[in-house]
């Protein structure tokens, strides 16, 4: 199970990239594999500020629809476009070209509420 060490994580099983007051935002690979193949994305929320916790969009997988939850509150600030023609990179490579939005951070003390790679691979028993 890969489980980066430089990453944030949350119990809905997402993943957080902290810049500054920029997060990057997109689903773990325990997360990708427990869907099976993604094959859309849905992100309605690009340029409105959503609190934490809140959805931000949706993940179809051929069997399922999850819905994301924004793990920091803030301004959803850009979607990855390429996720329209290629959803299946969330499978491939979630960590990387399979990023999906990114977020302006409201409020950064939010990321203390964020679990550690140590602390999100207990949640999953890896």
């Amino acid at each position: 199970m890969n489980i980066p060490a430089n990453l944030k994580y949350t119990k809905d099983h997402e993943w957080v990239a902290i810049d500054g007051d920029i997060a990057t935002v997109g689903i773990t690979d325990f997360a990708q594999k427990e869907l099976g193949d993604i094959v859309y994305v849905e992100v309605e929320t690009l340029d409105q500020t959503l609190a934490k916790d809140e959805v931000f969009g949706t993940v179809e997988a051929v069997k399922t629809v999850s819905d994301l939850f924004l793990p920091l509150s803030g301004e959803i600030i850009e979607f990855n476009e390429d996720l329209e023609s290629e959803p299946e990179a969330v499978n491939s490579d979630p960590y990387g070209k399979g990023w999906m939005i990114k977020i302006k951070v409201e409020n950064t003390l939010e990321v203390d509420s964020l679990l550690s790679s140590e602390d999100y691979a207990a949640l999953i028993g890896a």
